[in-house]
């Protein structure tokens, strides 16, 4: 039997952990209840994060209607390197990331960043970020949510597989391109830019940070569906 198209399935989508006795947070029970104005029967679509969904009904227990079905991981994981940047800027990357696709999205400190988090802030707000991958990967309806992490410095991330940072006068961007980096309101150092010589170009203007992420992230994404 061939699985339905999620996205095509009546009502929100939210993630448990069973499927096959669904217990909603209270958090996301009254954002449905409440903000969503779901009434006792009415259709939604459960995910355990791990690929798996089914179909079911809201009430003050959630009852499954459907069969679980499971959706095939992509052959590849696709990435993204957001240099740390002033105000929500991260939250905004991270969050439109995961509607298009992506599989990891990374924060890290540039030379040139602005703002700066010592250890207690790099890990409060990297529980953030995770809340809105969560939040978005549900308002998009995939099955998987995608992992976030805030790490100390650009050279943990050196040696991933089609690492390439977005950059003027790179190649375009293609299926070999599995991680893009995208730099600071400063632009990258020269050191950095040594550290990461493969170069990814994202078009003939000059592109906000923010904007540079969801551009890449459409691009990884369309190259992947591609295959070229």
């Amino acid at each position: 039997m061939a699985t339905p198209d999620l996205r095509m399935q009546p009502g929100p989508h939210v993630f448990v952990d069973n499927l096959d006795v669904p217990i909603l947070s209270s958090d996301d029970h009254h954002h449905l209840s409440r903000s969503l104005r779901l009434r006792h029967d009415d259709p939604l679509t459960l995910s355990d994060a791990r690929g798996k969904w089914r179909a079911a009904v809201f009430g003050d227990s959630i009852e499954p209607t459907g069969p679980v079905y499971e959706v095939d991981a992509a052959p590849y994981r696709l990435g993204l390197g957001v240099a740390l940047t002033k105000a929500t800027k991260p939250e905004f990357a991270v969050q439109k990331a995961t509607e298009i696709g992506i599989d990891e999205v990374v924060v890290f400190p540039a030379e040139h960043s602005v703002a700066r988090w010592d250890e207690s802030k790099r890990l409060r707000n990297q529980q953030r970020l995770l809340k809105v991958a969560r939040e978005a990967a549900m308002q998009s309806r995939r099955v998987r949510i995608p992992t976030v992490e805030v790490v100390e410095n650009l050279g943990s991330l050196v040696g991933r597989r089609g690492l390439a940072r977005a950059d003027f006068g790179g190649i375009p961007m293609n299926s070999g391109h599995r991680f893009i980096l995208i730099g600071p309101e400063g632009g990258w150092s020269d050191r950095e830019r040594a550290m990461v010589p493969a170069v990814a170009d994202l078009g003939p203007t000059v592109l906000r940070a923010e904007t540079a992420a969801v551009v890449a992230s459409a691009f990884l994404v369309n190259s992947l569906v591609r295959g070229d």
